[in-house]
């Protein structure tokens, strides 16, 4: 077996940032490849930078590592340059700890981060010499496996899957690679793969697409997801499929050594997760949604897994990372106590999930006693009647008195977060938003001059595009036509003349490509592979992107892109992700589309009452949860 780190050392400066595809950062583990069952290589769909930031990735490598019998490596997108040299040269994709090509694992998993990461996938499978479609791949090919938040649709990606990990990865990924190890210790090193598969889809929390089968009817409506015999089993595979689910956080698996890269990540700092899950009940959030209970560390973990952080790491920085961290119950108990143990160290604590509800002046005095790190809050809409909609239960005036409190403790600069397409909004909405921007900025002005400080408020206005997600109330809902999109954002344009507001905007363009995948079927696998067989890869970034590729990849497979965008599915209709069951009732769903629509908020259930989501089973009510390993 080939250590293909090797062979690229001769090319090393003619690449970018060669340090991607090195290793060999801190806290790096490596194995002896013949002590243990299984091997698995980690793959992230994007550049180093982004994969290394992503908490998951380390979260996974501690898990899977401290099993004696598992080993897991990484890989990661090469950009652009390195591809052409890893082609050019007949090198093929490899992990960064030992050198060994993909194809020499025994799995190989790709995390769902975005929908527009789905061509990295594809190349990246083509670059390691393993066959794209699930259906070509034999007993000596490597498994191929995804989990991550887009697994909760991914029939887009289910022709080239082998199996999909449904929920929380900490506690089943260990699980199925020792399945998979146990499976060839039985078989002499061997790999039968219909017999395994069918032992993977008796797994809780993994789909296995090959034992489903999509119908349609004769207008090509999805009218059922059939489940097949299982090999060998003399059953069906299970109707539906449940995610797995972490029940204790505070004593689940947590990296207090993480992995240090040696060059500067997207997110370049500690990263501490205090909790999991939100119960606010934004309509459009699919994390909201999929990621329910909420489930807390306590301040006594966190801490002391702080604490190790610290010794084990070097940066100046800690992250206290959810959902929404102001939600957790401790906060200020918790920050107070970081400020107070890193004091004299210069190491800042940064919320980057606040709701403007939950700030406090006591809380940002803490925060910046090192060095301000910004403040984010997330509006989302521009008028009261569609954060009603949307079940944001954020009042303007509740925003302006956080902008106040922010400016008092010393900011000067505020970025807010918008969106437009959302259902039921109106030009007067998309008005909205401008017209709060300039009321953030007055009132953040009026407080600087009373005290005494020069200049203006500062704000970003960052206006993305909606699209409609799996298991949300808004699921059924199409998305705003090109048309629509591009003059909502350039009547803001127009609208927004204040220079101390800066607008951004995302692309129209892309967000219909995420609509489409994000509730798409298996139709679209062959437009995914048509798209990267024309080039198409890095679809996020910017310079990268090729639409004219991507259209001509839909037209050439007989698919109305903007159809597939703009669709509204009916109430009854049998969705592509129908037979993924990650624990929310559809009913609820259903009724908090109808609130919706009414412009009816939904109190959020930690403090007023069960909304009955389905979360915690029939008797409804928040439920204690039993021990990590219990699904």
């Amino acid at each position: 077996m080939n250590n293909w780190k090797q062979d690229i050392e001769p090319f090393l400066n003619d690449i970018s940032k060669p340090q991607r595809y090195l290793g060999g950062e801190l806290n790096e583990i490596v194995k002896d490849w013949t002590a243990v069952s299984c091997r698995f290589l980690f793959a992230f769909p994007d550049v180093y930078e982004v994969g290394m930031s992503h908490l998951g990735l380390q979260i996974l490598y501690e898990a899977v590592n401290q099993t004696p019998e598992l080993l897991m490596e990484r890989t990661f997108a090469p950009w652009t340059d390195m591809e052409a040299l890893l082609r050019r040269e007949s090198i093929p994709l490899f992990g960064l700890e030992s050198g060994r090509e993909a194809a020499d694992y025994d799995c190989i998993g790709f995390t769902l981060q975005h929908e527009m990461s789905y061509t990295n996938i594809l190349n990246m499978l083509s670059l390691g010499n393993i066959p794209l479609w699930a259906a070509e791949r034999g007993d000596e090919d490597i498994l191929v496996i995804a989990g991550g938040p887009c697994a909760s649709n991914p029939e887009p990606l289910a022709p080239f899957l082998d199996a999909v990990i449904l929920g929380e990865g900490e506690v089943l990924l260990p699980r199925l690679l020792q399945t998979i190890g146990n499976h060839k210790a039985c078989r002499g090193g061997k790999m039968d793969r219909k017999t395994l598969l069918a032992e993977l889809a008796g797994l809780g929390g993994v789909y296995v697409p090959s034992f489903y089968e999509p119908v349609y009817d004769a207008a090509g409506e999805l009218t059922a997801i059939m489940p097949l015999e299982i090999p060998g089993m003399e059953r069906k595979a299970p109707a539906m499929i449940k995610k797995a689910r972490l029940k204790d956080l505070d004593s689940a698996c947590f990296p207090t050594a993480p992995l240090v890269p040696y060059i500067e990540v997207v997110h370049d700092r500690m990263m501490l997760e205090i909790l999991r899950g939100c119960t606010r009940g934004c309509r459009f959030c699919q994390a909201g949604m999929i990621y329910r209970p909420v489930r807390e560390r306590s301040c006594e973990t966190l801490l002391r897994q702080a604490d190790a952080l610290k010794k084990h790491t070097g940066h100046n920085e800690i992250s206290l990372t959810s959902l929404s961290s102001s939600d957790h119950t401790c906060i200020k108990e918790l920050v107070h106590n970081l400020m107070e143990n890193f004091e004299g160290e210069q190491i800042s604590v940064s919320l980057p999930s606040l709701r403007a509800n939950h700030f406090s002046v006591e809380l940002a005095n803490e925060i910046q006693k090192v060095r301000k790190t910004g403040f984010t809050f997330a509006p989302e809409a521009g008028t009261q009647r569609l954060r009603d909609v949307i079940n944001k239960g954020v009042t303007e005036e509740a925003l302006l008195q956080t902008i106040e409190h922010a400016v008092q403790a010393g900011w000067s600069q505020v970025k807010l977060y918008f969106m437009v397409g959302l259902p039921t909004e109106t030009m007067e909405d998309v008005d909205g938003i401008a017209a709060l921007c300039e009321r953030v900025v007055r009132r953040g002005t009026q407080v600087m001059k009373e005290k005494g400080r020069f200049g203006a408020l500062k704000v970003t206005a960052s206006v993305s595009n909606f699209v409609p997600k799996a298991h949300t109330p808004f699921q059924w809902s199409g998305q705003d036509t090109q048309e629509v999109f591009k003059a909502k954002h350039a009547y803001l344009r127009q609208r927004i003349r204040d220079r101390r507001i800066s607008y951004h905007y995302h692309d129209p363009f892309t967000s219909m490509l995420e609509a489409v995948f994000a509730r798409g079927d298996r139709r679209l696998a062959v437009v995914i592979a048509k798209a990267t067989e024309k080039g198409c890869r890095f679809d996020s970034w910017t310079e990268q992107f090729k639409g004219e590729a991507w259209k001509t990849a839909f037209e050439e497979s007989g698919l109305d892109l903007q159809a597939l965008a703009s669709k509204t599915f009916h109430l009854t209709a049998i969705l592509p992700w129908s037979h993924l069951d990650y624990g929310i009732d559809p009913d609820f769903l259903k009724r908090e589309q109808a609130l919706a629509f009414k412009e009816t908020i939904t109190p959020d259930c930690r403090y007023h009452g069960c909304s009955r989501c389905g979360i915690c089973g029939p008797e409804g009510g928040l439920v204690l949860f039993g021990k990590a390993e219990d699904l």
